[in-house]
């Protein structure tokens, strides 16, 4: 009897351990992006969609609620580079590099068939940018535009105006020129590890009243203005679009966003813009070059909206041929941490407004011009104001002459709501600035 109650459990555990397999197995499946899909499955069709009037009012609520105490930002970043380190010291990871966010994903030789967890690797104020992570592979075949109102399944202005989460890569190499600006919906990632994309000579990207965007790894180039054309923006709403400016990435009234590991260079205006009440931005392993203005950070002086705004400015290289904003501030909580500036011929940092300004951990290399050597600039404001604003540099590398200008009581609670992650030595720039810009990481490489 008790024999036959033994194999009894003994069968029991058995088909337990296989129901476990078979569901742990079925996870992994989801998660991976097959080489090859039919065209049925690579493309999403989706239903309704609001207008862009009804997307401002969902974004100003969303936007509102998207600043997140500092205090808890910090301590939680904090413990992700921590729990990275010990891992390293462990063995599992033998490319680390200290770049918290690369050493999440990139020392994994199958990353390409753990694409989603990049979403899992956020840092800083736009940590909690998830992309598309939630839903299906999204695969670009077709690098036309033919037809900004109606565009053609398998390209990627028809991926990003589908109303559900997608997470969009490429099939191959290709060059995309955009006829009008590129119009995202909420819940997407724009993925280009493992090919060569490059969005050049046209439009480029538009965040405009929506949330939870990630842009990782594409070169973005030579963006001219477009506009005074129908443009659509969901399944089921186009409307007329005046001109653009012709910024790489323009975000407009939006929240969680992360731009990441993309080579920026020689558009019309800027390279990243972020206005209109947007926040909870991390700016993150980007390579900046051959630009003027590279980087505003809030609309006007007059709008006093972008007093919310809170942006991570981390890891990104700023490098040859860049004159000036890197970025230009106002208003907001600005973290500009662990960055490598080569290059710039007027100022690196400047701002107007009363912006907070939190420099960590930077390496600041001035030109020759013996009158270009300051870091900083208040832009068309006296002393006798911006003596009150809070910026300061903390660990800072200033090299060939460079100086920091630092002002403000240096009140502790607008610092920490212009902290957002803990900065590292100065000294290790170079290794965790080493890959900024579109990576080019080929399939069946680790990066």
């Amino acid at each position: 009897m008790t024999m036959a109650v033994s194999r009894s459990w003994v069968s029991v555990c058995l088909l337990v351990l296989v129901m476990l397999f078979v569901g742990a197995m079925a996870r992994v499946g989801m998660d991976r992006i097959p080489e090859m899909r039919n065209n049925e499955d690579d493309q999403l069709q989706s239903s309704s969609n609001s207008s862009m009037a009804s997307r401002a009012e969902e974004a100003e609520g969303l936007n509102e609620h998207a600043v997140d105490d500092p205090e808890e930002v910090v301590s939680m970043v904090e413990m992700s580079i921590r729990n990275s380190t010990e891992r390293r010291k462990l063995g599992f990871f033998t490319c680390g590099t200290g770049n918290p966010i690369d050493d999440c994903w990139r020392c994994d030789p199958n990353w390409q068939r753990n694409r989603k967890r990049l979403a899992d690797c956020g840092i800083g104020f736009g940590r909690n940018a998830i992309g598309g992570r939630d839903g299906r592979f999204y695969v670009v075949t077709d690098p036309r535009d033919d037809d900004p109102v109606n565009p053609r399944p398998g390209t990627l202005r028809h991926a990003v105006i589908q109303d559900s989460p997608l997470w969009i890569v490429f099939n191959r190499d290709m060059v995309i020129q955009l006829k009008q600006e590129l119009i995202m919906n909420s819940l997407k990632t724009i993925d280009g590890r493992g090919v060569n994309v490059h969005i050049a000579n046209g439009g480029c990207i538009t965040i405009q009243y929506v949330t939870n965007v990630i842009i990782h790894g594409l070169h973005i180039h030579d963006c001219k203005p477009t506009g005074n054309a129908l443009v659509r923006s969901s399944p089921t709403h186009f409307g007329w679009r005046t001109m653009a400016d012709g910024d790489a990435i323009s975000i407009f009234g939006s929240s969680h966003v992360w731009v990441d590991h993309n080579s920026l260079s020689n558009c019309a205006d800027g390279l990243v813009d972020a206005v209109m009440g947007s926040t909870a931005i991390t700016i993150s392993n980007n390579h900046f070059t051959h630009h003027n203005e590279v980087i505003l950070l809030g609309h006007s002086d007059s709008y006093t909206r972008d007093k919310l705004m809170q942006v991570t400015i981390a890891y990104n290289h700023f490098g040859e041929g860049l004159i000036q904003r890197m970025p230009r501030c106002r208003h907001g909580y600005f973290h500009v941490v662990n960055n490598d500036y080569t290059h710039w011929e007027m100022y690196a940092i400047g701002g107007s407004a009363d912006p907070t300004i939190n420099s960590q951990g930077n390496r600041y290399a001035a030109p020759a011009n013996p009158f270009a050597k300051e870091v900083t600039k208040r832009v068309e404001t006296a002393a006798s104001q911006w003596k009150g604003w809070n910026w300061r540099s903390e660990g800072d590398l200033l090299l060939n002459g460079a100086y920091f200008t630092p002002s403000g009581a240096g009140a502790s609670a607008s610092y920490a709501r212009a902290s957002s992650l803990g900065a590292k030595s100065s000294s290790l720039v170079g290794s965790m600035t080493a890959g900024a810009g579109a990576l080019g990481c080929r399939r069946g490489s680790n990066c």
